[in-house]
């Protein structure tokens, strides 16, 4: 079974930062790819970032978010740079196996104030 527990939420003016982390039980290193996704009120939860092979971004969060993953602590990063109140949201790690089995975190919340 794999768990996965976010940390690094929390309250931020718009243009500060915030470093999100995604701590995973499990081989980590067996994850095919691991990604963050974000659930604004009102709306559905959208793909933010993923790091797998390579890394990607959303167009909304690209050249100001960075994902990376530190095997070693099994633990990836969301690192949010130039926060916009639009970011607001609960954020969510996935994992996902190359079978396509995926796993969820509980969420942690960000908030951007304007």
């Amino acid at each position: 079974q794999v768990q996965l527990v976010e940390s690094g939420g929390g309250l931020v003016q718009a243009g500060g930062s915030l470093r999100l982390s995604c701590a995973a039980s499990g081989t980590f290193s067996r994850f095919a790819a691991m990604g963050w996704y974000r659930q604004a009120p009102g709306k559905q939860r959208e793909w933010v970032a993923a790091i797998g092979g390579n890394t990607k971004y959303a167009d909304s969060v690209k050249g100001r978010f960075s994902i990376s993953r530190d095997n070693t602590k099994n633990t990836v990063y969301l690192q949010m740079n130039s926060l916009i109140p639009e970011d607001t949201a609960i954020y969510y790690c996935n994992a996902r196996f190359g079978d396509g089995t995926s796993y969820w975190g509980q969420g942690t919340q960000v908030t951007v104030s304007s």
